[in-house]
């Protein structure tokens, strides 16, 4: 048997970690069967679809490396399928117009609720011989067996059971002659060839009534498996329309693609005590068997952690590529200054992500002003003037220009002139970077380069002499 999977998200708000992780769990099933893996937009809700939302699912998708084999697939553009089926099920007998208006179905539904019974359709049209009634909208409804069990096995959670006489006959096309989700994403399943159906587990009171829908055309069932919810630290459901972060703003705040992929793996599926993954070991280890039926909540230092951990794993390269992504962004001219390649060596064991590195290292690219007082106050005084002449001195002799010269330079005039290595450090971050952290200052000096350093020394001089004149 071929495996196909698909992911099939609704264009209706953003693409967030929870619809990230059905798309990873099906691509990675695939791509570790050497099967295929089928992208499609169920865009039937009219009202609130969105281009926007379609833009961003791509987007998202295509950052993360989740390529598909087909697709996409717009069911907009499969309506004439669907009511062909749907005619198909008329002409059967396995589907009725519904002449029911929407004010008496809630006045069913009023009474049920008042009587401690499960608000559902009653079937009042299920056995209508009148095909048509003047000037009168109408629903098409699937006619679901109203004895026996519907029975399969989940994945995740082994069997479940419904009785088809608690499942009421199910709306598959509206009165304005669109066909319903439920009914659309069969067809497409079936159309599709989709062997396996991983999704979140809001789906599994849906399945029974798809499955229902899929016997009455003599088709395959596939194979499900329904995924437990992914909460956020405060343990709320994650939702699309309410508390979600889309994907895209993890690339924006500077997170890799390697990295969340391998933190949303771990929402749920595990090797072992194993948690750092390649792609590569993603493919080959993924299986369903090892999937938690409990909830995930997710863990945002967590995946600074793992962030972190690909920065500086992940070759020099390959890290100043993407940064230079973020560097453009944020208008950084990379051309005046050190080299990105020696600028991540420098930086990666520091920052827990791209835009903190980004942040990071304007100072090696744009000049700055004293603008925090009390550092000022602090650090830029008639002492330490006389400490910036005497290292300028000694800066503008040097003939080699690298962090062991200059670090030797800082030494010996501490010890000459009796002041702490540290102290003299602390004033030369603030003049160079106009910051209390850095890394190894005579590391920065040597990237900074002479002239710039020279330059901003003097700066400083100048600056205090102003201060005190």
């Amino acid at each position: 048997m071929k495996i196909k999977t698909r992911f099939a998200p609704s264009p209706t708000g953003d693409l967030h970690i929870g619809s990230i992780r059905t798309a990873l769990y099906s691509w990675l099933f695939a791509r570790h069967h050497n099967g295929e893996f089928v992208l499609r937009i169920e865009d039937t809700d009219l009202q609130r679809s969105q281009k926007i939302s379609i833009d961003s699912i791509l987007q998202g998708l295509e950052w993360l490396g989740l390529n598909w084999d087909e697709g996409p697939y717009f069911q907009t553009k499969r309506l004439d399928r669907y009511k062909e089926v749907i005619n198909i099920l008329l002409e059967k007998k396995n589907a009725y117009k519904c002449f029911c208006s929407s004010q008496e179905l809630e006045e069913i539904r009023t009474n049920q609720i008042q009587k401690g019974l499960k608000p559902r359709y009653p079937g009042t049209c299920r056995n209508l011989k009148i095909n048509h009634l003047h000037n009168k909208d109408y629903v098409i409804r699937f006619k679901n067996p109203t004895t026996g069990k519907v029975i399969f096995n989940d994945k995740i959670r082994g069997d479940i059971i419904f009785d088809n006489s608690e499942l009421d006959d199910l709306i598959i096309q509206r009165s304005n002659g669109i066909p319903t989700y439920n009914f659309c994403v069969v067809i497409d399943d079936l159309d599709m060839k989709i062997t396996h159906v991983i999704r979140g587990e809001d789906h599994i009171n849906n399945t029974p009534r798809q499955i229902n829908i899929l016997k009455s055309l003599g088709a395959q069932i596939p194979i499900y498996a329904h995924l437990s919810m992914i909460l956020d630290e405060e343990g709320n459901k994650i939702s699309k329309r309410k508390n979600a972060l889309n994907i895209i703003e993890y690339y924006k705040k500077g997170f890799l693609p390697e990295a969340l992929l391998n933190y949303i793996v771990r929402l749920g599926w595990s090797h072992g005590d194993k948690e750092i993954f390649s792609l590569l070991e993603m493919k080959k280890l993924f299986n369903l068997n090892f999937i938690s039926k409990s909830s995930s909540i997710v863990n945002i230092k967590k995946l600074l952690w793992i962030n972190k951990y690909y920065i500086n794993n992940l070759s020099v390269q390959h890290i100043s590529s993407l940064l230079k992504d973020y560097m453009e962004r944020e208008k950084i001219d990379i051309h005046n200054g050190p080299s990105l390649e020696l600028l991540v060596k420098l930086l990666r064991s520091r920052c827990h992500t791209l835009k903190e590195m980004t942040e990071f290292s304007r100072y090696f690219y744009e000049e700055f002003d004293f603008s925090d007082q009390k550092l000022v106050e602090k650090y830029l005084t008639c002492n330490n003037c006389q400490i910036l002449e005497k290292i300028y001195n000694k800066l503008e002799k040097i003939l080699v220009w690298n962090h062991l010269v200059i670090s030797e330079v800082i030494n010996n005039l501490s010890k000459k002139n009796q002041i702490n290595t540290k102290e003299i450090n602390m004033i030369l971050r603030i003049v160079i970077t106009g910051n209390i952290y850095s890394p190894s200052i005579s590391s920065v000096i040597d990237l900074v380069g002479q002239k710039k350093t020279l330059l901003r020394i003097k700066k400083a001089i100048n600056y205090i002499n102003t201060l005190y004149i």
